[in-house]
């Protein structure tokens, strides 16, 4: 077991990771993300850790991720769109997904395309690493014992959809079932990063081509 000190310290650091994006403390659009992965690195670092501890290496990139990925993030966009929702809202009444952030996105070219760039960049890349990284494996390191990698699994999915609150209940939703899938493609396959980058990615390009378009 953890000693004490270090679980609040791991505790802290959760903290900070999850609200610092909301804080308004850097001004600049997506600002927050350099800090806070410098962050992790030097907490990492503390503890004789790095990237490769929570499954993130450029060595293990390749044709295989890629395809499984891409092909991963169309098949669960395409479940939550056209099976998932219409079948949830027959049963209870949800409000549509506040996508007030994305208000000037429609028909919007050049918005569209840093958007798209960010997409891969901060939910695929960044999302990944913090979430279903950092925040999953420290968990799973507070915890212990034999259902420590489900009963983090399922924090860390909650914590997940609920930093994507700002697009309401259906949104929380959404960020809570697509989070899950990401994260078990991930440790499905040896807990190799890159097959939830590339399917949180994929994800995030083909939802924002749907808002762009106007669908």
């Amino acid at each position: 077991m953890m000693p004490l000190k270090e679980i609040l310290l791991s505790l802290i650091a959760i903290l900070i990771v999850v609200l610092v994006p909301h804080s308004g403390i850097i001004p600049v659009p997506f600002g927050y993300s350099i800090p806070v992965l410098i962050f992790i690195w030097l907490f990492l670092r503390r503890q004789k850790e790095n990237f490769d501890s929570l499954g993130f290496s450029f060595k293990r990139f390749g044709l295989k991720p890629l395809i499984i990925g891409v092909l991963s993030g169309m098949a669960i966009f395409s479940f939550l769109t056209w099976i998932f929702f219409p079948l949830l809202e027959k049963l209870v009444e949800l409000p549509p997904v506040n996508l007030g952030d994305f208000a000037k996105l429609k028909g919007n070219t050049g918005f569209y395309i840093f958007l798209l760039i960010m997409g891969w960049i901060i939910g695929g890349f960044y999302e990944e690493l913090v979430f279903h990284g950092f925040i999953f494996s420290r968990l799973e390191k507070i915890i212990a014992g034999h259902y420590a990698t489900i009963i983090s699994f399922l924090l860390t999915n909650l914590i997940f959809a609920l930093y994507h609150l700002q697009l309401g209940t259906s949104g929380v939703i959404n960020a809570l079932i697509a989070g899950a899938f990401y994260q078990a493609l991930m440790l499905y396959y040896k807990r190799n990063m890159w097959y939830a980058i590339i399917c949180h990615a994929v994800y995030d390009t083909i939802a924002l081509t749907f808002i762009y378009g106007g669908y």
